[in-house]
């Protein structure tokens, strides 16, 4: 009996052997593997760390130009497309999975271990809590968003405004042409898909010590087993499974709204029962920080300062790497439920309002965690800084409601564990079928039910580490994928603003319908250099030869040079405290799309080049076709520039322009 499969072989076969392979490599050998790969991870991280800070940089300042510029009108799909979901729904799905189970890990465990780290201990307390806010801010706000951003974007732009796959592939259409539907397409899914692969399964194994360590805390569990982490793993992975199978406008979304509800409520809680003021007076001050330090953080590498470089490559290039590798995921889940937003709502969106929240978030739980370190605790939680899996639960012993609220977080890292897996699996299938519309549910089942056994495996073996690093390795690499998305948006930009906004030819501004057999039959073909050259000899010939008999009759004299003929032709009149007027028609050739070579509706052509005649000026403004000017039309088109250039040279203003010791010609 045959199984129906929307799996797409070329994509899915190599994918599985690379993820299997390394997984069993990492579980079989664990030490070996990391202790390997960590070589390799540590040379990237401190040769070539300029490389993640160079192209995180680019990808912010090209996003805020696009925002800024005439692209953001564009619209990701037709120009009548909608929004497929709600702002708050779209803006908790792309949150949900994003960020969400990494605000719950670090939110009160990176401010604390930044705060109590030894390279700071030369500051005062207050200076390292400030400290500690800015590097957390700097970690998790624009650059990191910018990153998942471009990505989305190219994949949005190019699957719904060009109509392409929802792939990684369709994003280098404008470089490789039809090119990606082959083996250069194939290597650049199986990469992204791969990519995806680890860094959900290295999330969801961190993510279940987590939920282990909290229902230890909370009394449910009596230890840490691995008995205790499969079920944790068993639980999680089929909800996400009924959720991803449940499609995104259902099950993702259901959730994704519930948990920001739930978030909104928990933050609510902290900064209330916390210290407020304090709370209010940091967030504040820590936004003006922020933008006051904006460029010495993006730019800074350390080099003059060696006591902090190690921890720059563990922080900061660790980030970045962190950031890119999970961006093929996150960027795909992203342009899925953009379909008809604007660039620039889309930026702005993507880049803004998360990061606005993450900094009020890692404000409200580090900045008390800090507070209650310094006034309450006694030191307590910064010598609980290097346990992130029990912090937060610590940390909540210092509020009202202790257990009920540890319940709330439990809750909310399940939901947004289950939010990242199902959306993931979601992905990853996506990538596997090259965008199939509707796939069988065996598959859905089939990349959870991998991802729970390869997480729970390299859990018991202690191999999530080396998959860890070998997920940062592949940043490297993606990092000028990425540059490429971006050369390949501004080329297909540049067309499409172009297209939209490309007014009717100057030619056919004279037009009355009186000639207009003539015209069509212009219009369905293409010229040639001998049909140009005769056109140049006898319309343009004649056109200049009355106007400059005209010209003579009222006093000016027009000398008619034809200095290349047949390829060019000018009329010209002198001055000698001026610059002269002059009008010319040359031959000039262009490319024909191989499609329109290829279509049998529209005008064809034997060679792929076409001839032309086009206007040029003396002042070195652009010309333009003007094949289908009649020689009266054309005489009129003269007269224009001529009536233009006499008003130009009568404005006192523009004598820098028209002033001239020696008349050049410019062509």
């Amino acid at each position: 009996m045959k199984i129906r499969t929307t799996l797409k072989k070329g994509i899915t076969v190599p994918s599985l052997i690379f993820i299997i392979g390394v997984c069993l490599i990492s579980a079989i050998y664990p030490q070996l593997t990391e202790q390997v790969l960590n070589v390799v991870k540590n040379f990237i991280f401190v040769n070539l760390n300029w490389v993640y800070i160079w192209a995180v940089t680019l990808f912010v300042i090209f996003l805020v130009y696009i925002m800024a510029s005439s692209y953001g009108n564009i619209r990701l799909g037709r120009n009548d497309s909608k929004p497929e979901y709600s702002f708050f729904s779209w803006l908790s799905m792309l949150f949900a999975a994003g960020m969400g189970i990494g605000l719950m890990y670090f939110s009160v465990a990176e401010p604390m271990q930044h705060y109590s780290n030894e390279i700071f201990a030369y500051k005062s307390p207050v200076q390292r809590a400030q400290n500690a806010q800015l590097y957390t801010f700097f970690h998790w706000g624009i650059h990191a968003w910018a990153i998942y951003g471009v990505v989305g974007l190219a994949l949005a732009y190019f699957s719904y405004r060009y109509r392409l796959p929802l792939s990684l592939r369709s994003c280098f259409y404008p470089l490789l042409k039809d090119k990606i539907k082959g083996k250069w397409g194939n290597v650049i899914d199986i990469f992204a898909l791969c990519s995806t692969f680890f860094g959900i399964t290295t999330t969801l194994g961190f993510g279940v010590v987590q939920i282990n360590s909290g229902l230890i805390t909370l009394n449910i569990l009596p230890e840490t087993s691995f008995i205790y982490q499969v079920l944790i793993v068993a639980v999680l992975v089929s909800l996400a499974i009924l959720s991803a199978i449940s499609g995104v406008d259902k099950g993702i979304r259901i959730l994704s709204n519930i948990n920001i509800i739930a978030v909104v409520a928990l933050l609510l809680f902290v900064l209330i029962l916390g210290p407020t003021v304090y709370l209010i007076g940091s967030f504040t001050e820590g936004i003006g920080t922020y933008i006051n330090s904006f460029f010495s953080l993006t730019f800074n590498t350390h080099v003059y300062e060696e006591n902090t470089q190690k921890w720059f490559h563990d922080w900061t290039i660790l980030y970045w790497a962190w950031w890119i590798s999970w961006s093929p995921y996150v960027g795909l889940f992203i342009a899925r439920i953009s379909k008809g937003r604007t660039i620039r709502e889309f930026v702005a969106a993507v880049l803004i309002l998360p990061t606005l929240f993450n900094f009020i978030w890692m404000t409200v739980f580090g900045n008390s965690a800090i507070w209650f370190d310094m006034n309450e605790a006694h030191g307590f939680l910064s010598k609980m800084a290097n346990d992130p899996d029990g912090l937060m639960f610590q940390f909540l012993e210092y509020f009202p409601l202790t257990k009920l609220v540890s319940f709330v977080v439990i809750g909310i890292i399940l939901i947004f564990f289950v939010t990242s897996a199902d959306s993931g699996i979601f992905v990853m299938n996506s990538i596997a079928t090259k965008n199939a519309r509707v796939s069988p549910r065996w598959q859905t089942i089939g990349w959870g039910a991998l991802l729970a056994v390869l997480a729970l495996m390299l859990l018991n073996a202690g191999g999530l580490a080396a998959l860890q690093s070998m997920t940062l390795i592949t940043a490297l690499p993606f990092s000028i994928i990425m540059v490429l998305f971006i050369v390949s948006l501004i080329k297909a930009l540049v067309i499409d603003k172009n297209y939209y906004e490309k007014d009717f030819s100057s030619t056919t501004v004279p037009w009355s319908g009186e000639h207009w057999r003539e015209r069509l039959k212009q219009i369905a073909s293409f010229s040639d250099a001998a049909s140009t050259e005769k056109y140049i000899e006898t319309t343009v010939k004649q056109a200049f030869e009355e106007l400059a008999a005209e010209f003579a009759v009222n006093g000016i004299e027009a000398s008619i040079n034809s200095e290349n003929s047949p390829e060019s032709l000018e009329i010209e009149i002198k001055y000698d405290l001026i610059n002269n007027f002059l009008y010319g028609i040359k031959r000039e050739k262009k490319l024909i799309s191989e499609y329109l070579l290829n279509e049998g509706n529209l005008p064809g052509s034997e060679k792929n080049l076409a001839y032309f005649p086009k206007s040029y000026f003396g002042d070195n403004r652009e010309g333009y076709d003007v094949k289908l000017f009649t020689k009266n039309e054309l005489i009129s088109d003269v007269l224009k520039h001529y009536e233009r250039f006499i008003e130009i040279i009568s404005e006192e203003k523009n004598t820098l322009f028209i002033s001239s010791d020696s008349n050049h010609r410019f062509r």
